[in-house]
């Protein structure tokens, strides 16, 4: 038997890559097939490979149990069968798993642990400097994001016009009519983005990944249904087994206006068949809506209609599509030309947290002009913005609350959330938000018989002041400002005594 290479002992929510020899004659990326076939006592899962150039195939599995695994790897790739087994330890400190969706309109990794996502843009870090790209990954790491908007294609828009160092397909042959070979992957091309997952699922930040966009110069965004069809399948085989990723068909969906609803019907039942772990998927508009109810479709990634109202409708929408909602481009902080690139920090700030209290998540983007002209949005490098500070505050307090939140509905003049699907008095606890309002004072009347622990929250300057436990009716006195919250704790008698 020729030989094969494979990893004798992969963690739990590892990456099992095995390469084997095959036929490099005509063209390897569609005339051949190898698959594989993972059994363990828990699962049993078969899983489609890829061709990585040079007559190497590669197929790469995720276990999901620990214990002992066997594979066997076949396919028109070979007249040979490969066979073995590897081990399973448990996972590596910090990691739970894929991200899937929980309680309806939220999120928790495969062990069950509530994932909170605070989520970032950087359209083509990636296929920056190598500088550039390890400076992003230094900010990240010490930023409250825990996922990342990014592209698979390079990106032409304003301030985005220099070329990447690769590009994903090879050149059309001489005669031939295009400049690219749509049936020829650039197998260099995709171990960089590759290599950008892993380094993100080494710092815990979920890849979001756009498979389409409509900034195009290079014709990316013109393939046929048959060729993105393809495309698609080489992705998820290539990407499907690292935990982190998730699926985004594309950014701003409705301006491809050559794609049909057709077209993205077929891509996100591709993704669904060639994907064995069902990682999350989505699909981004610019104005209108996809119908986000497709069952394919797992959560709602947004942007927002209206030039004032954006996560200010998050609820509407959660009611609107039964699932978890993610405004992905509510505007960003910056000073650039466009008025979705110019907010200040302090609104950035408090849409994050409109967000939140209803029932849904936010995401952040920077667009400030600076000599070097890179910009976070789209080059990654480092940040320069005020709200990141303050979004890893909103996320410190999403981490400590018992459990996921949703608006209740029912006050007139404020915001109020507590605990997702709570029904009755005496919630584990609420939140009042007053966004740009600057009330003096509020009174509270707490439910009958239940006590609570007041703490006011200065959601932009960052502060927590305990205002002692209590019953019955209570004014808290507020300081006659913007983004000021009040949050009510219930405690149990002995807390109550203390």
């Amino acid at each position: 038997m020729t030989s094969h290479t494979f990893l004798p002992n992969v963690a739990k929510w590892g990456v099992q890559e095995i390469i084997c020899p095959g036929k490099s004659d005509g063209n390897p990326f569609q005339d051949y097939e190898i698959r594989g076939i993972f059994t363990s006592p828990q699962e049993q899962k078969e899983v489609t490979g890829f061709y990585d150039g040079n007559g190497q195939y590669v197929v790469r599995f995720m276990p999901s149990f620990e214990g002992h695994y066997t594979y066997q790897i076949s396919g028109s790739f070979s007249q040979e069968t490969f066979a073995g087994g590897f081990d399973v330890p448990p996972a590596e400190p910090r990691v739970h798993g894929p991200v899937q969706v929980a309680d309806t309109f939220h999120f928790a990794y495969a062990d069950g642990t509530r994932y909170m996502p605070v989520g970032t843009t950087c359209y083509v870090w990636h296929l920056q400097t190598d500088a550039i790209f390890a400076s992003t990954l230094h900010t990240l790491a010490a930023s409250p994001f825990n996922k990342i908007r990014f592209c698979v294609f390079p990106k032409h828009y304003d301030y985005n016009h220099n070329e990447p160092a690769a590009y994903p397909f090879e050149p059309a042959a001489p005669g031939s009519e295009g400049r690219w070979d749509f049936s020829r992957y650039c197998p260099e091309y995709f171990r960089h983005l590759e290599k950008a997952v892993i380094r993100l699922g080494e710092i815990g930040i979920e890849a979001d990944i756009i498979i389409l966009h409509p900034y195009d110069r290079w014709g990316f965004s013109q393939m046929t249904r048959e060729e993105d069809i393809r495309y698609f399948r080489y992705l998820a085989c290539r990407l499907g087994a690292f935990r982190n990723v998730w699926w985004s068909l594309a950014n701003e969906y409705d301006i491809l206006a050559h794609k049909s609803a057709e077209d993205w019907e077929a891509y996100g039942l591709t993704l669904k068949a060639y994907d064995p772990y069902q990682h999350l998927i989505s699909i981004h508009n610019c104005i209108p809506f996809y119908d986000h109810t497709r069952p394919w479709i797992t959560h709602c990634c947004i942007q927002r209609q209206q030039l004032h109202l954006t996560t200010e409708l998050t609820d509407t929408w959660r009611k609107q599509f039964g699932k978890p909602v993610i405004v992905d481009e509510m505007g960003y902080e910056g000073d650039i030309q466009h008025g979705w690139g110019n907010l200040t920090g302090e609104e950035i700030t408090r849409r994050f947290w409109e967000a939140t209290v209803r029932g849904g998540y936010g995401g952040h983007g920077e667009t400030y002009l600076n000599e070097q002209k890179i910009l976070w949005w789209s080059h990654g490098d480092v940040l320069h913005g005020h709200s990141p500070a303050r979004l890893a505050f909103l996320r410190d307090f999403l981490e400590s609350l018992p459990a996921p939140m949703m608006r209740l509905d029912g006050s007139w003049d404020e915001m109020v959330a507590t605990q997702e699907g709570w029904q009755g008095d005496a919630a584990p606890f609420y939140l009042y938000y007053y966004s740009f309002m600057r009330p003096s004072f509020r009174d509270f009347q707490l439910p009958e018989g239940a006590a609570y622990r007041v703490t006011v929250l200065d959601t932009w300057n960052m502060t927590k002041e305990d205002r002692g436990i209590h019953t019955g009716q209570v004014r808290v006195v507020l300081p006659a400002r913007c983004y000021m919250a009040v949050y009510l704790e219930k405690v149990d008698a002995h807390q109550q005594e203390e």
